[in-house]
This record gives structure tokens, C-alpha cells and sequence, in this order.
């Protein structure tokens, strides 16, 4: 393992398989967002949890404004990170935006990724003609600022959304607190570029086969964006999951496993 980026991007590796799962979180989030799924893999594959730099553990020295202006410099870390412990025919479980992360890494390098499972994805979050993304710039904009005036009330508003309604108080509190652990001037830089990203034209060039999980009420990334993912890369299985809210590995783990178990079987 190179330990620099080991250390850069706090890897975790675990579990005994021949064949390896490469979690990464989405934003605003980290490695531990993974708590209650990745053991289920341990006795079948090798685990390999990380943080994007700039998130949770990683060493927010090595942080870059410029790298990290586009999701380009996400799927380097991504890529890096693979690199780093010399992986080969990954399996890629990404949530939110880092399912956009994992399109970019196997369009640059289709060997390295076997398979690639994405949670509430989307590939622009912003509406346009005949492309409804869920969000008006205007949306964008008062949640950036709100994000620069008050980061703390910020986490206390998104995390109830992202959450969904039916989730447990202590699950979307606990949200709330990940939240706000995050550098504010970074999580701010990584909103923007999440948030204002557009990666459409990037999906019919995915020759991975993808597995979509899409939630049934989900406010950052609705059905219909999900089935525009799977109506965009030709080698895609759409899964409309039981579960509801943007995070349904945190609320609801158990169906999201049995989905990923489901894929990974075939």
C-alpha cells in the first residue's frame, strides 16, 4: 500500500474475498456513512472504505481548490486509491455524487471496474428545458449561501431532506452531526461543484455494467432521475427500492445490502 495516500485519504481495508468492494460516500459525508453495510461483505470480498480529501479523516493538507474544482479531482482520488493498494476488477458502490465520481474513473480506466453500483444517483441536479434535475438555480444559489451565512443551520436543514420523512430522529440527527463536522469552506467548494455539475453527456460512454438504487421518495435525486440514468448507460439494471430518502444505506441497510447481494450474485 503507498502509505501517503493511505494516509491522505484515511484507506481502510478489511474483509478476506479474492474479489474487492470499493465504497465511496457521498457528499458532505465520510467513510463511516458505510457502518451498517460493508460488514456484510467482509467474509465474501476485500472492503476498502476512504474518504475523499477534504472529507472526514483525510488529511485536508493535501486539499486543492483547483484539484477539486470539478468531480474530475474526486475520481482521481478514486483512482489513486485503487492505484494505491494495487486493485484490479473493482466493484464500485457509490452513493449520490460519487456514483457520478465512479462514471468518470470507469470511462478513464473501463479495466479497473467491474461493476458499478451507484445509490441515489444524478447527473445534473439542476432543471433545464426538457430536463428536469429537481432544483432551480435559485435553489442552488439560497442553499450556497445559506452554506456560507450559517453552516451549522445549513446541516440542521438538509439533513431532514436528505434523510426523507420516514427516517428514524436519531438517524437524521446523527446525519446532522456528520454534517457539521466537515470543514465549512471545503464542504461549501464541494456543494458547488455537486450541485452545479453535469455529467449527462458522460453516460452513454459508461461500458460498465451499473446497477441503479433508486428510492421511492428521495428530494435530492428523485425517480425520474434515476430512470433517466438507466435509460442513459446501455449496460443498466434499475432497481426502485422500498425505502425512502437519499440515504437509504444509513436507513434502511438490510434492503440495500440484499439489492447489492442481488447484482453482485448475477
Amino acid at each position: 500500500m503507498n502509505t501517503q495516500i493511505q494516509k491522505r485519504n484515511h484507506i481502510n481495508v478489511s474483509g478476506k474475498g479474492s474479489k474487492t468492494l470499493v465504497f465511496a460516500h457521498g457528499f458532505g459525508c465520510d467513510q463511516l456513512v458505510w457502518r451498517d453495510i460493508a460488514p456484510a461483505f467482509e467474509e465474501d470480498y476485500q472492503v476498502v472504505l476512504f474518504d475523499y480529501v477534504g472529507s472526514g479523516r483525510s488529511d485536508k493538507s493535501h486539499y486543492s481548490t483547483e484539484r477539486y474544482s470539478s468531480l474530475k479531482g474526486y475520481a482521481q482520488d478514486l483512482l489513486e486509491v485503487c492505484d494505491s493498494l494495487d486493485l484490479k476488477n473493482i466493484v464500485l458502490v457509490g452513493h449520490s455524487v460519487s456514483s457520478m465520481v465512479g462514471v468518470l474513473a470507469s470511462i478513464e480506466r473501463p479495466e479497473l471496474m467491474e461493476k458499478l453500483i451507484m445509490i441515489g444517483p444524478s447527473p445534473r441536479y439542476l432543471n433545464e428545458p426538457g430536463y428536469q434535475g429537481g432544483f432551480e438555480k435559485s435553489d442552488i444559489d439560497a442553499l450556497l449561501d445559506m452554506m456560507e451565512k450559517n453552516y451549522n443551520e445549513w446541516a440542521k436543514y438538509l439533513a431532514p431532506v436528505a434523510m426523507g420523512t420516514d427516517a428514524l430522529q436519531e438517524l437524521t440527527e446523527d446525519f446532522e452531526r456528520q454534517l457539521c463536522s466537515n470543514d465549512p469552506v471545503i464542504a461549501r467548494q464541494f456543494a458547488e461543484v455537486t450541485f452545479t455539475s453535469d455529467i449527462r453527456s458522460e453516460l452513454k460512454k459508461v461500458s460498465t455494467p451499473t446497477l441503479i438504487l433508486q428510492t421511492l421518495d428521495d428530494a435530492i435525486a428523485p425517480v425520474e432521475i434515476g430512470e433517466y440514468v438507466h435509460s442513459q448507460i446501455p449496460e443498466s439494471e434499475f432497481v426502485l427500492m422500498q425505502a425512502t430518502g437519499h440515504n437509504p444505506h444509513i436507513n434502511e441497510p438490510e434492503e440495500t445490502i440484499c439489492c447489492i447481494q442481488a447484482f453482485l450474485a448475477k
